[in-house]
């Protein structure tokens, strides 16, 4: 059966510029082929196939999105497995220049870091002034 299907989002910076293409992969850690793949986007199915391309990423990009991975074993294909990934949180700010990409799997603890390594480099900068 298929396991631990995840998105990877393409460009690989967690920001680009509006307008820019985004492609979303999705990839199963283990699964019999076939397996096939379904993007839901704010829990609607939007498309099929590994690959999601977005365009030129707007406002209207904004949610979250999954992928689905399924795969039938057994004679005849009797019983289907899905494979749901971690949500990925797409957010376009109105009126600015850049697109955000987040992972809202990331861990709390890493999350802290990156946040606590922020402060700590603006207060730096601040008072380096």
């Amino acid at each position: 059966p298929v396991a631990n299907a995840t998105i990877t989002p393409g460009p690989l910076s967690h920001q680009v510029h509006a307008g820019d293409p985004v492609t979303l992969r999705c990839s199963v850690q283990v699964g019999s082929a076939p397996v096939t793949f379904t993007w839901l986007h704010e829990r609607q199915k939007v498309a099929q196939g590994a690959i999601l391309e977005l365009g030129h990423v707007d406002v209207g990009h904004s949610g979250t999105y999954q992928c689905m991975a399924t795969n039938q074993l057994g004679q005849g294909g009797h019983r289907v497995f899905r494979a749901l990934s971690p949500d990925l949180a797409l957010e376009v700010t109105p009126g600015s220049p850049w697109v955000t990409v987040l992972a809202t799997g990331v861990s709390e603890s890493l999350l802290f870091l990156v946040l606590l390594v922020v402060v700590v480099v603006g207060w730096h900068r601040q008072h380096r002034l």
